[in-house]
C-alpha cells in the first residue's frame, strides 16, 4: 500500500514539463497530434511508474492539496458573514441551522445590529454578487440554498432608523454631559478646591507632575546644584586624607574632589581604595581624574565618604601552619 508521503514526494519531484504532459493526458489528445515526450518528462514518468502512481491518482493528490480548508461544521449548519447597510462593522462567522425560518434569522440578527425584524430586508450575496432576496419569513433558510462562506446583507427599511447617519458607531454624535465652571466651583472636595487651598498657603506652589507610563513621578529637569554640596562647603575633604566609603565600609585615600563630567551636578569625591572593590581606575568616560590600579578607584558623594583614622587593614598571609589547610 502506497503511503501519503510517497505521493507527496512524487508530486514535488515533477517538473513543469511533466505537468504539461499530464495536462495533455487529461485533454485526451490523439496520439498523432501529441508532441513527442522529452527526456525530462520521460524521466519524471519513469519515477512515477516506479512508484506505481498513475495520472488519476496524481491529479487526485493535487486536488486534495490545493482544495480550500473546510470548516468543521455539523451537518445542516452554515457559517455566513452578515453586513448592514448603515454599519461599517461586519458580523463574522455567524452560524445558522438551515432548518430555522427567515423570521428566526431576523430575530437573531436584531440582537447584533439593532434593526427590528419588521424593518429588515435580507439579501443573499456571494463574492459581492446578489443572489436572491430572503423575503419570505415563513421559509426555512435552507430553501434559499444558503452555503457556508456567503454573505447576508441587511437593508434597513425604516426611514427613521437609529442606525442611519452613524448614530450607533460615531461617538462624536453622542451628547455628553458637561458641567459649567460655576457649578463645579460650588462642589466640595474637588481638585480645584484643593489647589486653591495649597496656593493660599504657598503662592509659589506648583501641582505635582503626573506619573509616566512606568508609574514613576516625572520630575522637571534642572541644572541647579543648590541641593548638592559645593566645593567651598567641603573644605575638610582634601587629597591624601584617609577615608571610608559607603556602602561596604571600603577604606582608601581621597584622590580627587570636584565635579565629574557626565555625572549629576555637584561635588564628587574620588577615592583610591585599598582593595579592588571599585568600578574604575580613576578614569570615567575617557577623562582621568586620578591614577589608581584597575578596580581600585571609585567616585562617591561626600555624604557617603567618612574622613577619619582608617589605617589599611592588615591581612595574615602566613599559611605555613601545618594545622590549617
Amino acid at each position: 500500500q502506497r503511503s501519503e508521503r510517497s505521493f507527496m514526494a512524487a508530486a514535488l519531484d515533477i517538473d513543469g514539463e511533466l505537468e504539461e504532459e499530464l495536462g495533455r493526458g487529461r485533454r485526451r489528445a490523439p496520439p498523432s497530434t501529441a508532441p513527442a515526450p522529452t527526456s525530462s518528462s520521460s524521466s519524471g514518468k519513469n519515477k512515477l511508474a516506479a512508484l506505481g502512481i498513475n495520472n488519476r491518482e496524481l491529479l487526485g493528490l493535487k486536488e486534495w492539496v490545493t482544495k480550500p480548508v473546510e470548516r468543521n461544521l455539523p451537518r445542516g449548519m452554515v457559517e455566513v458573514e452578515v453586513t448592514h447597510e448603515n454599519l461599517t462593522q461586519k458580523m463574522l462567522a455567524l452560524r445558522f441551522d438551515l432548518h430555522v425560518t427567515i423570521g428566526d434569522v431576523k430575530a437573531r440578527l436584531y440582537l447584533h445590529h439593532g434593526t427590528p425584524a419588521s424593518s429588515q430586508r435580507l439579501v443573499l450575496r456571494d463574492g459581492g454578487v446578489d443572489l436572491c432576496v430572503l423575503d419570505d419569513d415563513t421559509k426555512k433558510l435552507g430553501f434559499y440554498s444558503v452555503q457556508t462562506g456567503q454573505t447576508i446583507h441587511v437593508f434597513d427599511t425604516d426611514p427613521h432608523s437609529i442606525s442611519r447617519g452613524g448614530a450607533l458607531e460615531n461617538v462624536d454624535l453622542v451628547q455628553k454631559y458637561r458641567m459649567s465652571d460655576d457649578q463645579y466651583d460650588k462642589r466640595k472636595g474637588t481638585v480645584r478646591e484643593w489647589i486653591k487651598e495649597q496656593k493660599l498657603q504657598d503662592p509659589n506652589w506648583q501641582p505635582p507632575k503626573p506619573p509616566n507610563h512606568n508609574g514613576n513621578i516625572v520630575r522637571p529637569t534642572t541644572t541647579e546644584t543648590k541641593n548638592f554640596p559645593v566645593c567651598q562647603d567641603l573644605a575638610s575633604y582634601r587629597v591624601g586624607l584617609r577615608c571610608e566609603v559607603a556602602p561596604g565600609a571600603r577604606r582608601g585615600t581621597v584622590a580627587y574632589v570636584g565635579d565629574i563630567d557626565g555625572l549629576a551636578p555637584g561635588t564628587w569625591i574620588g577615592v583610591t581604595l585599598d582593595e579592588p572593590l571599585g568600578k574604575n581606575n580613576g578614569s570615567l568616560k575617557g577623562h582621568t581624574y586620578f591614577d589608581a590600579q584597575e578596580r581600585h578607584g571609585t567616585f562617591a558623594r561626600p555624604a557617603n565618604v567618612t574622613l577619619g583614622d582608617f589605617p589599611p587593614e592588615q591581612f595574615d598571609d602566613d599559611d605555613d601552619d601545618d594545622d590549617e589547610l
